[in-house]
């Protein structure tokens, strides 16, 4: 098994730069790439027991292998192969598929790293790659866009990397665990920096307008998968740390519901489904112990929705709710938002039942109106208008990669099927009956640009601070 699990980890970089010498071959390497890491990752989700290799001794470098590892590891496949079968047919050259999959093989790197020094060099190949995929159009606007994110990663790395070298100093070992006895202020520059990587709070600003103003496919692959790389430490660090617990899941209070005000308020399409992955982020810390379910649907489902959102006729939802939409194209668009939104059928509704019993008492009305916010947000994609008749300019690769991850939302479906009693049932319908219905007597009304000076880039690094004080207050507390 160890001899496999070193295999796979390598194939994503080898095949990437080989991309370089059969460019003929780009796509087919990149969709084998994905469809191994998709077995890989079925077979770590039913593994019983963890695969750990040793990288370095006495330093703590370590990899650690195991089901929570393979329900990121599992999204990261899909997501990657809807986004290559999106993109198939078109003109894209061999580098933009060799960014995909480099991505794509950092991203699993970081979803096995058991230290912090092996995370760092995940999460800055992660930047890298990232950084060249959003300025991939090579125009003004995302050229800026690419080096604000990169300007802010990299920031964020920098406080992330004195953390470890702290908690070196402390253990002589760079291993997750030593985290919980760390001193104070490597606590908090390893949380501010994790934070601000995985788009969480109101570290997490700069997020809407990167994926947002993304090409489609980059902004399905960095919502869907991503930022899950800067999560996924913090769940594996409250899993290892009862110390820790408490501080994750108050982050991901927070998120859930700063994300869905920002949500339930923004009439631009991309903007709004950013907003929303900062909300979501926040339904994945509220449970550590169940992250990795909720993490797979939310990758299935946000990637499906970006790739839908720009095949719409407009951004602007007062516009879209002015002339229907093909209803080929509307129905993937509903299946995603009912799953979102915690419908029975759909993985969602197995997601949110077992995040909202894994809560503790402290976090059950927060995460409640977090949910109702997510039903009311997403009405309004269940609620436009739609024809038969309406032309839809989607290209078949759009339909081969929606088509698999709505596929998944409802194979995902029977992880959970414990979910599926008459009180588990009840209590999401009436949820998303209660969103539905806010939308249609307030909100659909409400025209409200929710501000966006946190968002201004000036900004970013000063709410950044402010996050790493908060935290060495509470970490002291």
């Amino acid at each position: 098994m160890t001899a496999i699990s070193i295999a796979w980890i390598t194939l994503p970089f080898l095949v990437g730069f080989s991309i370089y010498l059969l460019p003929q071959l780009s796509r087919y390497l990149a969709v084998a790439v994905s469809l191994v890491s998709l077995g890989y990752g079925m077979q770590q989700v039913l593994r019983s027991s963890p695969v750990t290799l040793q990288l370095l001794d006495n330093f703590g470098v370590t990899l650690t292998i195991d089901s929570l590892s393979g329900f990121f590891i599992l999204t990261n496949a899909l997501v990657t192969l809807a986004v290559l079968l999106y993109c198939w047919a078109g003109d894209r050259p061999a580098f933009f598929f060799t960014q995909i999959i480099l991505l794509h093989g950092s991203v699993n790197s970081a979803f096995i790293c058991a230290d912090f020094i092996s995370l760092y060099v995940a999460l800055e190949v992660i930047g890298i790659a990232a950084f060249l995929l959003i300025t991939y159009p090579r125009s003004n606007r995302s050229i800026w866009v690419g080096l604000r994110y990169l300007f802010v990663s990299n920031t964020a790395m920098l406080f992330y990397l004195i953390g470890a070298a702290m908690v070196y100093q402390t253990h002589q070992s760079f291993a997750f665990t030593g985290l919980a006895q760390a001193p104070t202020e490597a606590q908090a520059l390893i949380f501010v920096g994790l934070l601000t990587k995985g788009g969480v709070f109101v570290s997490g600003l700069w997020l809407p307008l990167t994926h947002s103003e993304s090409e489609t496919p980059v902004s399905a692959m960095l919502s869907g998968i991503g930022v899950k790389a800067g999560v996924f430490p913090l769940v594996r660090c409250a899993l290892l740390a009862e110390e820790i617990d408490p501080l994750v899941r108050l982050f991901g209070v927070g998120a859930a519901l700063l994300g869905v005000v920002y949500t339930v308020l923004e009439q631009d399409t991309k903007r709004m489904l950013a907003f929303s992955t900062v909300s979501q982020l926040g339904f994945v810390l509220a449970a550590p112990e169940v992250a990795g379910f909720y993490a797979l649907t939310h990758g299935l489902v946000k990637s499906a929705l970006f790739l839908i959102a720009g095949n719409l006729p407009s951004r602007n939802l007062k516009t879209l709710r002015l002339e229907p939409i093909a209803t080929q194209v509307w129905l993937p668009l509903a299946v995603a938002s009912f799953s979102i939104s915690g419908f029975p059928l759909l993985s969602g509704f197995g997601a949110k039942v077992l995040t909202m019993k894994n809560l503790l008492p402290w976090q059950v009305v927060a995460m409640n109106l977090a949910a109702v916010g997510t039903a009311i947000s997403f009405a309004k994609f269940v609620f436009l208008p739609h024809d038969t008749q309406a032309e839809s300019k989607a290209k078949p690769g759009f339909w081969l990669a929606v088509g698999l991850l709505v596929a998944g939302l409802f194979v995902a479906n029977g992880v959970y099927y414990e979910a599926y009693n008459p009180t588990n049932i009840i209590k999401p319908l009436a949820t998303i009956a209660l969103g539905w219905l806010a939308y249609g007597l307030v909100f659909r009304r409400v025209l409200v640009q929710p501000p966006r000076v946190l968002e201004e880039f000036e900004h970013l690094i000063g709410v950044m601070s402010l996050v790493a004080i908060a935290l060495f207050w509470m970490v002291l507390a």
